[in-house]
This record gives C-alpha cells, sequence and structure tokens, in this order.
C-alpha cells in the first residue's frame, strides 16, 4: 500500500498539468465525486440521491466509480475529482510522502468496518477458532488490517494458533469461501446476506463491533476545492446527512425501496436483509465530525498490521470545518 501511494504521487506531478490544459468548464453549481467503491455500505449517499436532497441544496451530483483507494486520492490530486469517498488511511500515506496541498477529511460517513464474518456452521465462539483458516483479503488493505487487529486482540497470531490467508484479493473471497477455501471469510453486503440465503454460510460476528470506531470510509477534498468552493462542500454535507438522518429513522424495506434503482440486478429481500444488518451493527455516523480517539485507532490498526512508518497529528489530516448544517441534522 505504502508503495502504491508512492508510485501515485510520481505519477500524479506529471498528470496534473495535461489535466490543467485539458480541463473544461463546467457548471458552477457541480459537484465531481469519485467513490472508492459502489456498495450498500454507502447507503446514505445514494438515499440523498433518490430523495433528491442533493437538487434542494442547489447542487448536481456526478458520481464516478474510482475502484480503489488509489484511484481516489488520484482523482483529487489531478483535479479530476471535486469529492472522495474512501478510507482515511489514503490521506494519511499521502500526507507521510510529503506533499503540502494534499487532501484533508472534511466528514465521516462510516464509523466502523462495514464487513461482516461468515463462518460455515452457526455456532461460533471466538475462543474455539484455534487451527482455523481465516481468509483476509490483500495484505495491507484495510478490511485484512482490521481482521487482524481483531484476531490479534483475541490472542491469534498468523502461523502459530491460526492462519491468515492473504493469498485472495478481496473482491474474490466470496467465490473462494463457496469453492470450500478457508473456514472464515469477511464479506460486505450484499455478499455475506446472499451466502446466509444460498444456506452456504452464517454471519456470526460484525466485524466492525468487534474493532471499535474508526474513520472507515470519509470524504475528503483537496486544499484548493476548499479554499474555492467551501460552500458547495458544506451544501454537499448537508445532502448526506439528511440521507443518513433518513437511514436512521426509516425501515429497511423503507431504505431498500429507495436504493434499489443504483442497485440493479439484486433483489429486494436482499436488500432488506442487507441494510437491515448495518443497522444493527451500527456503522453510518450520526455526525460528519470524526473523533480524534477514532482516528488514532485507526492509526494503532495500522501500526499493528505494519503498514504505518510513523503517525500523523489528527489535525494534519482532518478538518471539520466544513460540516456546517449537517453537524445538527
Amino acid at each position: 500500500m505504502k508503495k502504491t501511494f508512492a508510485i501515485l504521487l510520481a505519477l500524479v506531478m506529471a498528470a496534473v498539468c495535461l489535466v490543467a490544459l485539458a480541463a473544461c468548464e463546467r457548471d458552477d453549481d457541480t459537484i465531481r465525486l469519485c467513490e472508492v467503491t459502489h456498495s450498500l455500505f454507502y447507503t446514505p449517499q445514494y438515499l440523498a440521491m433518490a430523495l433528491g436532497y442533493f437538487e434542494q441544496e442547489g447542487l448536481t451530483l456526478e458520481v464516478t466509480n474510482g475502484q480503489g483507494a488509489d484511484n481516489v486520492m488520484t482523482a483529487l490530486l489531478t483535479n479530476e475529482a471535486d469529492i472522495g469517498l474512501m478510507g482515511c488511511e489514503a490521506n494519511i500515506y499521502v500526507r507521510l510522502q510529503g506533499k503540502r496541498d494534499y487532501p484533508r477529511v472534511i466528514a465521516q460517513l462510516t464509523k466502523r468496518d462495514g464487513s461482516f464474518l461468515v463462518a460455515r456452521e452457526p455456532d461460533f465462539d471466538w475462543s474455539a477458532i484455534s487451527g482455523k483458516r481465516v481468509l483476509m483479503g490483500r495484505k495491507g488493505g484495510m478490511p485484512a488490517m482490521i481482521l487482524q487487529y481483531v484476531l490479534n486482540n483475541k490472542g491469534y497470531r498468523d502461523g502459530e494458533n491460526i492462519t491468515m490467508d492473504y493469498s485472495i484479493e478481496f473482491g474474490a473471497l466470496g467465490p473462494a469461501f463457496t469453492g470450500g477455501t478457508g473456514d472464515l471469510v469477511p464479506l460486505f453486503e450484499p455478499a455475506a446476506s446472499q451466502l446466509v440465503q444460498e444456506g452456504r454460510g452464517y454471519i456470526v460476528s460484525a466485524i466492525g463491533l468487534d474493532s471499535g470506531e474508526i474513520p472507515y470510509t470519509c470524504y475528503s477534498a483537496s486544499a484548493e476545492f476548499l479554499r474555492e468552493h467551501g460552500d458547495k462542500a458544506s451544501k454537499f454535507l448537508t445532502a448526506v446527512w439528511r440521507g443518513v438522518d433518513y437511514a436512521l429513522t426509516h425501515t429497511a424495506e423503507e431504505t431498500a425501496t429507495l436504493v434499489a434503482p443504483y442497485f440493479e440486478g439484486t433483489s429486494y429481500d436482499l436488500l432488506v436483509s442487507a441494510v437491515a444488518n448495518y443497522l444493527d451493527a451500527d456503522v453510518w455516523m450520526t455526525t460528519p465530525v470524526t473523533d480524534e480517539g477514532a482516528f488514532e485507532r485507526i492509526q494503532d490498526i495500522m501500526e499493528n498490521a505494519g503498514e504505518l512508518s510513523q503517525r500523523v497529528a489528527y489535525g494534519d489530516i482532518v478538518d471539520n470545518g466544513y460540516t456546517g448544517t449537517a453537524r445538527s441534522l
């Protein structure tokens, strides 16, 4: 991960000039959002879109899928996106590379890991998984780092009393598990609920409840964008947190109905189950403000995984000055 961001910065410097030359005039009310992936984990954002909250704030939202935090960060650094939705570890890595005008976290959407631990048997006890093979995902990826943190805190060490398998990319974990690999696997929704519905696994733990609160997924923007368009950032956050308020005050069925158009091919029953699981796991922030203790915990997790060369200050990464009206929703 650290090497990826080092290469990223070198490429960015070469790309910035090209992007500046190619940039076209666009409507002043447009927000270009790049999300790390398209996921039900970000349901409040899609609710804000479905309910017209961005339009009510006078904004036109353009959404692209970055397919990874490194690509989202690149989009911010090259001015191809105004706001990025990703884990704050990306901001930390770029800050440690020494870039001066690095993007800041302006709000936090999710407060814990959104994956669920799926087992082959319904009976589960953290104290009784010695000798098991746990599929982890890519080493250095945030889901793998958090699961390692949880397992280590439960007394498990890779190669000693458990096997942590990093050989399979996170997106391929579900098929690998159903194909017979591993005893336990972390999956986001709706993949976790789908395995349950198919009778191929059992959700035995919400990993985020075991790891504690962290700034898992955040909205970030460049210092330049915030200087020139801070009002747009505040309006954007107000719209998103109206979506959060809806998610937290309505049933999973009502929410699933509204977000269904953004997840074509996923059955209504699966959407309901997934949203209900996220509500039960308490994954969404009630306030956009990132807590300093949670920020320090994510650095603990990164250090535990051997992926953090040095810690960074909370104030260097987080800027809560644009939460405005969203803070009081």
